[in-house]
């Protein structure tokens, strides 16, 4: 489905006021863990831990005396979904009383460059709606599953079993009610889950309606990796379509076939022979980008729903780690958007709640009281808008609008760094035919953003003898000359973005690498070459 039309200007968003007893409404429980569920006794609730800045005590939600464990079906299903908690073997327990561990967590925006040389894939899965037996309702189901696991320890199946449960759910996160339709248009998109331990598998989705006579229920195909590359697996979900309108039995070889492939390097390609009946042998190349961290993404519908400013205003409102919901019709805009909004963070992840596509029966994340990114279709908006909220922009993708924001997002950032990102922006937008180019030119002014108000880290990490590093926060704040930049930044290093930035650097006994360090150095040499003419000039 193409993205919503229409790059409306931003006009009055609506500033939510604050949420409490103050304001005379109801607002969600602070102390109480998101959609009511209790966490266990001394088990922190959130974001990652990350080391104490001096930024207060660390976020956690704790259960009140008494506070009753609501919404137990919707808690199941949540913990089902979002948290797939590793198998440990043993009698099995009831986790009724558990709470998320760590929420939804991005990867698409942030994943790790692979190498190359691993499986591109972990399952191929088709899912089908089928009726329930009592209701007019329909459910997600896994109809087929590509490799069959066998021979598995117990705890893997445990694991496997709660991955396999968690998955049609994100596939059909438009609700139970279905009818029978002749025409539909294909949808592309993907969704995110993250295991206690951090690791992520990404699920890449191609909805549609499979062909035959007559009004027929759209079905899924859903390939499971823990490799970011959109661009690829799209492709891949195409092979797999038109095989599938043969017949399921083509889809085998062929995936058979991927499996069996090494993941190419950056820049490389790999080949796929493969037959088709009536068509004969088949060669299918697939390229990796060779700029590997855009990989993951595409900017193309973000630019087309929102303005530059509007854009700016979303990327200050994610800096600072606030509340940001996306409201589309359809689920590829609503995936692509919110991928790309996480996407001009880097080099920095994203590290609270990330959820592209929120499910129906988990619309109640958006009552959460922690920083979260989420992505809602239209038809739940005014559930949403009816939520207790505080302090959340609330995007319009269709109409390019903002229906709710905090009201200071353009005073976010400095100034001068704004207008230099708005600047780079539009220029020579128009002349821009790839997607490699429109997602370089995009990234760019954020990235060069970050290198002019961070790229001296690794000057304030001072090493012990056996490599550890210690960030020396004060030092480099005040080594900012502009007080607007400094201002900025002494917020910035509060935020889970920058801890979790520094704490992988002070870690490494490896001199810094990477695109963003190739950035800093071409900034730092610009600098150096721009000072002799400056001295000639006076």
């Amino acid at each position: 489905m193409p993205p919503c039309p229409g790059r409306g200007q931003s006009g009055p968003a609506q500033v939510r006021p604050g949420v409490g007893p103050e304001s005379g409404r109801c607002a969600a429980p602070p102390r109480t863990c998101p959609l009511g569920l209790p966490p266990r006794e001394s088990e922190s609730v959130g974001p990652a831990e990350v080391k104490d800045r001096g930024a207060g005590p660390a976020r956690s939600w704790e259960r009140e005396p008494g506070t009753p464990g609501a919404m137990d079906g919707l808690g199941r299903r949540l913990r089902a979904s979002l948290r797939l908690k590793r198998g440990h073997g043993g009698p099995p327990q009831d986790n009724s009383g558990e709470a998320l561990k760590e929420p939804e967590r991005a990867q698409e925006h942030s994943l790790p460059n692979f190498a190359g040389g691993q499986h591109f894939f972990e399952y191929l899965l088709v899912v089908s709606l089928k009726k329930k037996r009592s209701e007019d309702d329909y459910e997600p189901i896994i109809t087929y599953q590509f490799p069959k696991r066998e021979n598995l320890l117990r705890g893997q199946q445990e694991e496997e079993e709660r991955l396999l449960k968690a998955i049609p759910l994100f596939c059909f996160p438009d609700g139970n009610e279905w009818a029978s339709l002749t025409e539909y248009p294909r949808e592309t998109f993907s969704f995110v889950l993250t295991n206690v331990d951090g690791s992520r598998k990404i699920g890449y989705c191609r909805r549609l309606l499979p062909a035959g006579p007559g009004p027929r229920l759209p079905k899924v195909y859903c390939i499971i990796s823990c490799i970011g590359c959109f661009g690829l697996f799209s492709k891949i979900l195409d092979e797999v379509e038109k095989r599938h309108q043969i017949s399921m039995a083509v889809i085998y070889p062929f995936m058979q076939g991927l499996r069996e492939a090494a993941f190419p390097a950056p820049g490389k390609t790999v080949t796929l022979k493969s037959f088709i009946p009536d068509s004969g042998t088949e060669f299918i190349s697939l390229t990796r980008p060779l700029d590997s961290h855009l990989e993951h993404v595409d900017f193309s519908s973000l630019l087309h729903c929102l303005s530059f400013e509007q854009i700016l205003q979303i990327f200050a409102s994610a800096v600072l780690e606030r509340k940001i919901i996306f409201l589309a019709e359809g689920l590829s805009t609503l995936s692509q958007c919110i991928h790309a909004a996480a996407a001009l963070l880097y080099p920095f992840s994203w590290a609270h709640t990330y959820i592209p596509v929120v499910p129906e029966s988990l619309l109640a994340t958006v009552c959460c009281p922690t920083p979260f990114m989420v992505g809602v279709q239209m038809r739940f908006q005014q559930e949403v808008m009816d939520s207790p909220m505080e302090e959340v922009l609330l995007v319009n993708l269709c109409e390019g609008t903002f229906l709710m924001s905090v009201g200071d997002e353009k005073d976010i950032l400095p100034p001068k760094l704004q207008d230099d990102i708005l600047y780079s922006l539009g220029q020579g937008i128009n002349e821009l035919k790839t997607a490699e180019q429109i997602n370089e030119h995009v990234s760019g002014p954020f990235v060069q953003f970050f290198v002019k108000i961070v790229g001296h880290y690794a000057s304030y990490i001072k090493r012990e003898a056996n490599g550890q590093g210690h960030f020396q926060e004060r030092s480099f704040c005040k080594a900012l000359t502009s007080k607007t930049n400094r201002r900025f930044v002494k917020k910035f290093v509060k935020t889970q973005l920058f801890s979790l930035f520094i704490q992988e650097a002070e870690k490494s006994k490896n001199p810094p690498a990477g695109y963003f360090q190739q950035k800093i150095l071409e900034y730092e040499e610009q600098k150096k070459q721009k000072k002799p003419r400056e001295k000639t000039v006076k």
